[in-house]
């Protein structure tokens, strides 16, 4: 009970203020867009930058770590991907959309705090570590499928440019891109430069945690119930618990240990709406799949994190 009150509550009272304030037509859906621009576009891809910047990859870079956590990623895409087929009877581009709701984690705005919460900030090492790949990787493996399955055997020529292009046009992978650049280059900011980012980063997590309340009153829960549960088991349940099996068997040290098992146990992001809505797929599963794991995971979380040592 008490890590619940101390490390998950407060995260979710800051969402849950931002949801009542949409709610209470306190503060609008305008708004709600532009403090999400603010926290996707500036804020975190500086945390980010800052993260990655004085990061020891040499260390932070752990294969095993890294392959906990992807292994589970994977694992949920494909199951989410050939069960939306095959067992809801969803088309092949419905399907990519439901698995990438398997795949996505919300690894920034919910991993972070909670992380931070429950071990405190030299516990987020790990956490970067998978970050600082996530974005490239799933949005590498959901828009590949998604245009495997529109070319329908006409040829995917331009597949590689499209790819590339909307991963690296990604405000995030540009952050991370950056900070691994002057992390290898050794490269430096002057003082005051260094102290305005800083003051950027404070604001980042609070922030995107209270726009991503507004976020979620918009996209309340609407028919495809079983499928919506499916994806809450495969994201709450399966894919931490894969995370944490692997770990254990890899012999990760307690911190990576605790940030994989984590960071694997976080609802879908935001970011399976943003690739649903992208190509007008699955949007409504998407939608309500974020939101209905994101209430679900107060208890579930609470689960994940009694059993880590």
């Amino acid at each position: 009970m008490q890590s619940l009150l101390e490390v998950i509550l407060p995260v979710f009272l800051l969402i849950g203020a931002g949801y009542a304030a949409v709610w209470r037509g306190l503060f609008s859906q305008s708004g709600v867009d532009g403090l999400m621009v603010f926290t996707q576009n500036f804020a975190i891809p500086c945390l980010l930058f800052r993260a990655i910047w004085t990061l020891d990859l040499g260390t932070s870079f752990h294969p095993a770590l890294l392959t906990s956590y992807y292994t589970g990623s994977l694992v949920g895409f494909s199951l989410g991907l050939l069960v939306a087929r095959y067992a809801f009877a969803r088309d092949w581009e419905d399907a990519v959309a439901v698995g990438f709701c398997c795949l996505f984690a919300n690894s920034l705005l919910l991993g972070l705090p909670i992380t931070e919460r429950a071990y405190g900030t030299d516990a987020l090492e790990p956490n970067y570590a998978i970050i600082a790949i996530h974005s490239p990787i799933c949005y590498g493996i959901g828009i590949t499928a998604m245009e495997i399955a529109r070319a329908r055997g006409t040829g995917a020529r331009a597949l590689p440019g499209k790819v590339l292009r909307a991963v690296f046009s990604n405000a995030l992978v540009i952050g991370i891109a950056l900070g691994a650049a002057f992390n290898l280059l050794s490269l430096g900011l002057p003082g005051p430069v260094e102290d305005a980012l800083d003051m950027l980063i404070r604001t980042a997590l609070p922030a995107a945690l209270f726009g991503l309340g507004g976020v979620l009153y918009r996209y309340r829960p609407d028919g495809d119930f079983r499928i919506i549960f499916f994806v809450c088991a495969v994201t709450l349940l399966l894919h931490p618990a894969i995370a944490w099996s692997l770990g254990t068997v890899f012999g990760l040290s307690i911190g990576e240990l605790r940030s994989a098992t984590v960071t694997a146990a976080m609802a879908p992001g935001v970011n399976a709406y943003v690739f649903a809505n992208m190509y007008g797929r699955a949007r409504r599963v998407a939608a309500s799949s974020v939101l209905l794991a994101t209430a679900l995971s107060v208890v579930t979380v609470w689960g994940w994190l009694s059993i880590l040592p």
